[in-house]
């Protein structure tokens, strides 16, 4: 029986779209929008570290602008950093029925500035009972390490939690644990896969 339904928030319950981020930054660079999104590829162990939590905004400000030659202010870089985000208010509406018969958490891959801005903007997604966030666990999916810490946090047997994530290698990771899982694929009806494992909202 599942007690517990664990989400992901990108592309789960938030959109996001990196190329915003790539078009605005190219205009204080001299780089393209194509030539940004490249460097970004080449250089994403600075993102994993941020979302680790292992370095400061101020660091990854730092890093980013000296990667890509960029004149731009730490406030003004984090306001289009940030504003990548778009509400999916169907899947949204799915979680507030669910949070009625199911302790709900939050396991997001993400970064302080990411998370604040989020909580700022759509602050009706904060419903969770908990918020595992890579940053503050110092793991990212698909480290085991991010799924121990929440399945702690639950109080519920592996097989008692249902994990909701947009990328396979997570689901999978989820899945050598024990947790029951759902891939979350653009056309994916969520609300017809939860009721197919009997789940009640």
């Amino acid at each position: 029986m599942i007690r517990c339904v664990i989400s992901d928030m990108g592309k789960v319950i938030l959109h996001f779209d990196r190329g915003i981020f790539y078009e605005k930054i190219a205009g204080f660079c001299p780089y393209s929008k194509d030539e940004v999104k490249e460097l970004t590829l080449q250089n994403f162990d600075i993102v994993v570290s941020f979302n680790e939590g292992a370095i400061s905004p101020e660091e990854f400000y730092r890093k980013v602008i000296s990667k890509l030659k960029a004149k731009i202010g730490y406030d003004e870089f984090y306001a289009i950093y940030s504003d990548v985000f778009f509400l999916n208010s169907p899947v949204l509406d799915i979680m507030k029925r669910l949070k009625r018969r199911y302790r709900l958490i939050l396991l997001s891959n993400t970064d302080v500035m990411h998370f604040t801005f989020i909580k700022k903007k759509f602050p009706e997604i904060l419903i969770f009972d908990d918020y595992i966030l890579s940053y503050e666990v110092g793991a990212m999916k698909p480290d085991p390490r991010i799924y121990e810490e929440a399945l702690k946090r639950t109080g519920f047997k592996p097989e008692e939690c249902l994990f909701i994530d947009d990328m396979e290698e997570n689901i999978k990771s989820a899945q050598k644990l024990g947790i029951k899982v759902i891939l979350m694929e653009p056309r994916t009806d969520l609300e017809a896969v939860l009721r197919g494992m009997d789940l009640s909202f």
